[in-house]
């Protein structure tokens, strides 16, 4: 009997192995057999074979399929749309950055995030990438919603350029959902970790001590810094001027003690070259994320980036008692609500206003007390 059933069970196992797979439709496959989530596979209006990520539904996959054999089928019969469809996203990135070049202060930074794009979308031509993909691909990366954000806005401008210049009639940026960002977040120096920083740039890059006094104490970002002439810096009357700030307008930022001095340092260090800020090798230093990152390692602080020094610039005024205005003067905001956010660093100032409730209901209580008396003296001479 037992060996009647192990027969019996080896036949249906046998029968389950030999079971086929369910056939997938044209053009459809599983990268991984088995794990659900479908490609699609094609020849473009070109010839060239064209893999794509669909999802988990086969419909949708289907569907996706059959748009794109459609798409391909309208680029043999209609020759200007065959030729914009040569067009690879590289291409685009190549005109993008010349005009970021021309145009943006954070110029290294779109260079380094195009090398990211591109290892990615590069072979792929412009108008087959769709929102989904672009959405897709920010989502697989352990990015913070800011970051996400900025790689969004350089699609965004890769296609904007690429419309002005005729080569795509698309954007799937557009329909990109934009991260909210935790604006609210302000991250500034401790005494005791500006101490231990402050210690260790000294030790390790001391060199590098200029840099990290000028931020503190000028407040200026990043692209602003590093982008600095000597042009830009008045010594008779302590100012740095920014032609072009991320606003597009000119702002004047006065120069502290400190910040004046370390200039000065940095002048004797720059061997008549004419950026203020020079690498080991002479040239342009263009950001200071490697001597800085390993910095804040190496001084024990925790989730603290370059950025944050504009922070504490900003709430330090704050807390010595500067005035918002003042504030949104000297950080070169556009408006008054991004000053805003470092309001409750100024608890006796916050105190202080409340405090005049109690002084007006004092006030009310003397002049309640004259009322009452007038009313009584008036009674009796009646």
């Amino acid at each position: 009997m037992g060996e009647a059933r192990r027969a019996s069970a080896e036949i249906k196992g046998e029968t389950q192995l030999s079971k086929p797979r369910k056939k997938l439709p044209r053009g459809v496959y599983e990268k991984v057999p088995g794990s659900g989530i479908y490609w699609i596979r094609y020849a473009d209006a070109t010839g060239h074979i064209q893999r794509e990520l669909a999802g988990r539904s086969l419909t949708a996959t289907v569907k996706l399929y059959q748009k794109r054999k459609t798409e391909v089928l309208q680029g043999k019969k209609l020759p200007e749309l065959l030729r914009a469809r040569k067009v690879n996203f590289r291409d685009l990135l190549t005109d993008m950055l010349e005009y970021s070049k021309r145009n943006k202060l954070s110029y290294a930074d779109d260079v380094q995030r195009a090398t990211v794009m591109g290892e990615y979308f590069g072979q792929r031509i412009a108008e087959s990438i769709t929102p989904q993909e672009v959405d897709r691909w920010l989502a697989s990366h352990e990015w913070k919603a800011a970051t996400q954000n900025r790689y969004r806005a350089l699609f965004l401008l890769t296609y904007r350029v690429g419309t002005d210049n005729g080569k795509v009639n698309v954007n799937p940026a557009k329909l990109v959902r934009q991260r909210r960002e935790d604006n609210a977040r302000i991250r500034f120096l401790s005494e005791q970790e500006e101490y231990k920083l402050r210690e260790v740039i000294a030790n390790e890059c001391p060199h590098h001590l200029p840099e990290f006094e000028v931020a503190l104490n000028t407040g200026m970002r990043l692209s602003e810094q590093y982008g600095l002439t000597w042009n830009n810096v008045d010594f008779q009357r302590r100012i740095v001027s920014i032609s072009r700030s991320k606003n597009g307008h000119a702002r004047h930022i006065p120069l502290n003690d400190a910040a004046f001095a370390a200039l000065g340092t940095a002048h004797e260090m720059s061997n008549g070259k004419p950026w203020v800020f020079l690498n080991c090798y002479g040239e342009q230093l263009m950001r200071p994320r490697k001597w800085f990152e390993a910095a804040i390692k190496q001084a024990g602080i925790e989730d603290f980036s370059w950025h944050c020094l504009r922070h504490t610039f900003a709430s330090r005024l704050v807390m010595a008692g500067v005035d918002l205005r003042t504030v949104q003067e000297l950080m070169g905001h556009k408006t008054i609500q991004m000053t805003v956010r470092y309001a409750h660093l100024a608890p006796k100032h916050q105190l202080a206003a409340v405090q005049r409730l109690c002084k007006s209901e004092a006030a009310q209580e003397e002049s309640t007390d004259t009322k009452t008396d007038t009313v009584g003296f008036s009674t009796k001479t009646t």
